[in-house]
């Protein structure tokens, strides 16, 4: 069963997304590269356990890079749930006819 990326948080959907864009990524890539675009610091405490929330539901997989360093990947189910996001985006977004 895919799970709805409408039952994450933003948060949560700003990772998969990361996560999406990387090959394998650290959480400290992650957090890197949400704190360049948010332009705010990503604590240990708010990344992490939003991370394993993701795992847990079979969206990400977490692996081992080495004893101090794990990677995350989208899972196929985590790729699909993007999509489908991306799809209920493109069918709502109708870009106005008249420039501001």
């Amino acid at each position: 069963m895919v799970v709805s990326v409408h039952e994450l948080t933003g948060f949560q959907r700003d990772l998969l997304y990361v996560i999406a864009g990387f090959d394998h990524p650290s959480g400290q890539r992650i957090a890197n590269e949400l704190e360049a675009t948010l332009d705010t610091e990503i604590t240990h405490g708010r990344l992490y356990p939003n991370l394993d929330t993701l795992v847990e539901k079979g969206l990400v997989e977490k692996g081992q890079i080495s004893r101090r360093t794990n990677y995350y990947a989208l899972t196929d189910d985590g790729a699909a749930s993007l999509r489908a996001r991306r799809a209920w985006e493109d069918d709502l977004y109708v870009p106005s006819s008249k420039a501001p």
